[in-house]
């Protein structure tokens, strides 16, 4: 309960000269008696907070960058009528800087007996579950000299999902993938592709691929067509290691990771193909297996949402160790993870052996486009030098993933924007060429 008006009847009594009046309220009372009678009469009529009945309903999740619209019922059980200031209070990251004052203060007016609702619109600036915090009533009396001030607990989560930016990619790759699995003209076999069914030979076709039985039987030479074998095993591994903290742009590198791990299993489950996801630094940070394809892809988004980079070193042994249990048979594993030297010259390569001898290995990474733009600077000596240190970086990048490639793993390095496409490219390359 605040007397927030008390400065507003000393302010009202401003005019009375000092030594008439007592300062004390006694003294008040004494020389304005119907102005005090106004104010006893104002708190007196302003509805209680503590009876308030609060409730929620809305969205549950909402994607980076979007809008979850939460809707505050206010039931007034109280025989007076609520005029009121409300605030919805959500930790600073639910709304862009400098616009949470709007959004989260509401004026209502609930009449006796009835209830009002009230729309608070998240615009969120990080992945992960916001809790909403306390909401706080300020009732004010048909005057406004007196309010009556309470909080109440109204819970509230609100998961904020991987934005999915790489979406728009999906069209063009799955355009290639139907060409790779015999729905256009474009047909392709290599040690991984299956039988799917017969045509009439053309010319040009691979002579290889005559059905001689199937050619005795009519009149016209068959050829056999092939497709990708499906049913695959795809295991994405999501390092949230102290490396995945280093930011690119406006984003730690483990968004870019996330946002190619999306696009590759969305073109993976269209493909027929079985797609899990484990997390892992020190230990399992989310395991999602065994979906279906229509669900795999939520699933990992919802599992992907509250994930942040750990600032430890990632236990490359236990890593490995674990990325063999889910993947019992012969699969595609698929490391998002550093190109940077140390943790993979000190921590992958010793253990990368148990995983090249029974699986087809991916690594993807996120390069640094600064990086970039520093190699091409010239024009003064700090400019120079920047040049300098860009290329020894990237000539270092560039040996680490030659030893990565000497044993036999497929290396796609790419700045954020460009790095899923590219690993969704890769992965289509090892399906056509019959790899997986």
């Amino acid at each position: 309960m605040a007397f927030t008006g008390r400065a507003a009847l000393l302010a009202a009594l401003g005019s009375v000269p000092i030594g008439i009046w007592d300062p004390g309220w006694t003294g008040i009372l004494a020389v304005n008696a119907p102005l005090a009678v106004a104010c006893a009469c104002d708190f007196a009529l302003a509805a209680p907070v503590r009876g308030l009945r609060l409730t929620r309903s809305g969205d549950t999740s909402t994607r980076l960058g979007d809008t979850a619209d939460v809707t505050l019922t206010v039931a007034n059980p109280s025989n007076r009528p609520l005029r009121a200031h409300l605030r919805d209070a959500w930790p600073p990251s639910s709304w862009q800087p400098g616009t949470e004052s709007a959004a989260s203060r509401h004026r209502v007016t609930v009449p006796a007996g009835e209830r009002r609702r009230v729309t608070t619109r998240l615009r969120p600036t990080r992945r992960g579950d916001r809790q909403s915090d306390r909401v706080t009533v300020r009732s004010y009396g048909p005057l406004g000299l007196f309010t009556r001030q309470g909080t109440h607990r109204v819970p509230w989560s609100v998961r904020v999902l991987p934005p999915f930016t790489s979406r728009k990619h999906l069209p063009s790759k799955l355009s290639r993938l139907r060409e790779l699995d015999g729905r256009t003209s474009v047909l392709t076999r290599g040690q991984g592709t299956e039988f799917d069914s017969l045509r009439e030979y053309v010319p040009g076709d691979d002579t290889r691929s005559i059905d001689w039985r199937a050619t005795a039987r009519q009149s016209t030479v068959a050829i056999r067509t092939w497709r990708p074998e499906r049913d695959r095993h795809i295991l994405l591994v999501l390092d949230t290691g102290r490396t995945s903290a280093g930011r690119v742009g406006d984003a730690p590198r483990l968004d870019a990771s996330m946002d190619a791990t999306l696009l590759l299993a969305a073109l993976a489950s269209r493909a027929g193909d079985r797609v899990d996801l484990l997390a892992y630094d020190r230990r399992v940070r989310a395991l999602v297996q065994g979906r279906t394809a229509g669900d795999v892809l939520p699933s990992l988004v919802s599992a992907m949402a509250p994930l942040e980079p750990e600032l430890v070193e990632t236990d490359a042994r236990g890593l490995t160790a674990t990325a063999l249990r889910s993947a019992p048979r012969r699969s595609l594993i698929v490391l998002l993870t550093t190109l940077d030297a140390a943790p993979i010259e000190e921590g992958l390569l010793p253990v990368l052996p148990r995983l090249t001898q029974r699986h087809a290995v991916v690594l993807a990474s996120v390069a640094d486009p600064h990086i970039s733009r520093m190699a091409r600077a010239r024009g003064n000596a700090d400019a120079v030098y920047e040049a300098a240190a860009a290329a020894q970086a990237q000539a270092e990048r560039h040996r680490t993933a030659d030893q990565l490639r000497r044993h036999g793993v497929t290396v796609v390095d790419a700045v954020p924007d460009e790095l899923a496409p590219a690993l969704a490219d890769a992965y289509l390359e090892l399906k056509a060429a019959g790899r997986l």
